[in-house]
């Protein structure tokens, strides 16, 4: 399965990158399935509300679940949903990938999304990062061994995305 994620802090803009991801790629004529995890703990919020999970789905993403508390939004209850399990769902529809949403300690290929200097420290615990994305600049710019864009350069960064999701399929 062809898996991507997303990761950054509250507010980095995550959600924001999915959307626009979603958008180019369904465009394309690509399925694209999400997931998100609820990372702020309990269950997600299930009300109409704008929630990122209606976000995926009104950007053109064919397949949407959120995780949080052992709720998984497909109406299945359990103790918990660890990633591996919602993928395996997700390899039941014909989706051409997956981007998710949070779990930063998986090992997906990531997108990182780093807001301001302290979000810099995360690199370190993370693995197989595939891009950064910042909102500023940093003494630790030179230092980054993969792509890196500044927020405000969206069109290069989703081209560069959409030849990685070229590229694996």
């Amino acid at each position: 399965m062809n898996v991507w994620q997303v990761v950054g802090y509250k507010n980095s803009g995550k959600t924001t990158l999915i959307e626009k991801w979603i958008k180019i790629a369904a465009a394309e004529g690509y399925r694209v399935g999400t997931v998100k995890h609820h990372g702020h703990g309990g269950y997600p919020e299930r009300n109409d509300s704008y929630t990122d999970s209606k976000r995926h789905e009104q950007a053109g993403a064919v397949a949407v679940s959120v995780e949080g508390g052992g709720l998984l939004e497909l109406h299945a209850w359990q103790p918990a949903w660890p990633l591996a399990q919602i993928l395996s769902l997700y390899e039941l529809l014909p989706l051409d990938f997956v981007l998710v949403e949070g779990y930063k300690h998986e090992s997906y290929k990531k997108v990182v999304m780093l807001r301001n200097e302290d979000d810099w420290d995360s690199l370190s615990q993370l693995s197989n990062i595939i891009a950064v994305i910042t909102w500023e600049s940093s003494s630790r710019l030179s230092f980054i061994p993969y792509p890196l864009f500044f927020i405000n350069d969206e069109e290069s960064y989703l081209h560069w995305l959409m030849n990685e999701v070229r590229k694996n399929e």
